[in-house]
C-alpha cells in the first residue's frame, strides 16, 4: 500500500529494506529516515517535490512495514540502523549525501552525522532531539521527563500482549490522538494498520525503544547524575537545518535551548505543527527544506 515505487534492497548488514526510490540517480542524493510508528510514508508529501532535483531514497527501516524484522532486542541498537543507512548508500554507489530524519529517524541521523561527518554533507533534522541535549534534559527538566514517560511504557515487555488485547485500531487511535488532529491522519489509518499487522512488526518497532541506552528516570526518582552530562560534547560541524513543530507534546521546545553550541553551523526553522510535522504542515516543511538546500547548493 504505497504511492511510490518500492525497491527491495538486500543490504550488506543482512537485512532487506523496502525503499521508496524517486528522481534521477544522477541528481544530488538525499536519504529520508522515518520514525515511530511510521514508514517511508512519513515523507509522502516531500518525496515528489524533492525528486524534482534530487535522487531520493526513503527506506522502511528495519522492523517497520515489510522490511526485515530480525528477532531480538540487540538487533535494534542505534548502531544497527546507522549501519543500514551507510549500507544503503553503498548499494546505490552514493559517496556522500544529504540526510533527513524525523523522530527515531532523526535520532539515527544525528548519530550517523556525528560519526560520519565526511560522508553526510548536509543534515536536516525534523523534531528529533540532539542525543546529548535530550539525555541532559531527562535529568534536569521535569517537564521533558514527564513528557518522556511513554518511553518507559514502550519498553515494558507486557505492552505487546496489551496491544494484542486491545487491537491495532485502538492502538492507532491512542498513538495519534494525543499528538495530532485525528482528521489529518484518518485517511492513512488503513496503511498504518496494514504495516503494523505484518508478522513481528509491532514487537520489532517497540524494540527500537528497548534497545536504546537512553536513561529515562521515573518521576519519583532522583538518580545519580552521570558526570558526562556536565562535560564537553564534540560539536557537529555539518551544515544542519533543524525544523521544529512548535506544538510537539512529546519533545518540548527546551530541546532547542543552547543547541547551537553543539551544532554551530545550524539553521533553525520553527513551524506551526505538532510532532508529526512532515504531514501535519507539509507545505511549510517542504518549503523550508528546498529553500535551505538551495542556499547550501545541495
Amino acid at each position: 500500500m504505497s504511492d511510490f515505487e518500492l525497491q527491495r534492497v538486500a543490504l550488506a548488514t543482512g537485512v532487506e529494506l523496502d525503499v521508496a526510490v524517486a528522481g534521477d540517480p544522477a541528481s544530488a542524493p538525499i536519504v529520508l529516515l522515518h520514525g515511530f510508528p511510521e514508514s517511508h510514508r512519513t515523507w509522502r508529501h516531500q518525496i515528489p517535490e524533492l525528486a524534482k532535483d534530487h535522487f531520493v531514497l526513503a527506506p522502511d527501516q528495519r522492523g517497520f512495514a515489510r522490511s526485515s524484522k530480525p528477532e531480538g532486542v540487540e538487533n535494534y541498537t542505534p548502531d544497527k540502523p546507522v549501519a543500514d543507512l551507510l549500507a544503503l548508500a553503498d548499494h546505490f554507489e552514493i559517496a556522500d549525501f544529504t540526510l533527513v530524519g524525523h523522530d527515531w529517524g532523526g535520532a539515527i541521523a544525528w548519530m550517523a552525522a556525528l560519526q560520519n561527518q565526511g560522508r553526510i554533507k548536509h543534515l536536516i533534522i525534523v523534531n528529533a532531539p540532539h542525543p546529548f541535549v535530550f539525555q541532559r534534559l531527562l535529568f534536569d527538566d521535569m517537564d521533558q521527563r514527564a513528557a518522556s514517560q511513554y518511553i518507559t511504557a514502550f519498553r515494558n515487555p507486557g505492552l505487546d500482549a496489551h496491544i494484542d488485547k486491545i487491537g491495532l485500531s485502538e492502538f492507532f487511535d491512542g498513538s495519534f490522538m494525543r499528538h495530532t488532529d485525528f482528521e489529518k491522519v484518518r485517511d492513512e489509518k488503513p496503511v498504518y494498520l496494514d504495516q503494523w499487522s505484518q508478522p513481528g512488526a509491532m514487537p520489532a518497532m517497540l524494540n527500537w525503544y528497548r534497545a536504546s541506552a537512553l536513561v529515562v528516570p521515573g518521576m519519583d526518582e532522583t538518580p545519580e547524575r552521570p558526570a558526562y552530562l556536565d562535560g564537553p560534547f564534540p560539536p557537529l560541524n555539518t551544515p544542519t537545518l533543524v525544523i521544529w513543530g512548535t506544538g510537539d507534546k512529546a519533545l518540548l521546545p527546551s530541546n532547542l535551548d543552547g543547541l547551537e553550541a553543539y551544532v554551530p553551523n545550524m539553521t533553525l526553522k520553527k513551524i506551526d505543527a505538532g510532532h508529526f510535522v512532515p504531514w501535519e504542515n507539509p507545505e511549510a516543511v517542504t518549503a523550508a527544506m528546498r529553500e535551505w538546500l538551495a542556499a547550501q547548493g545541495a
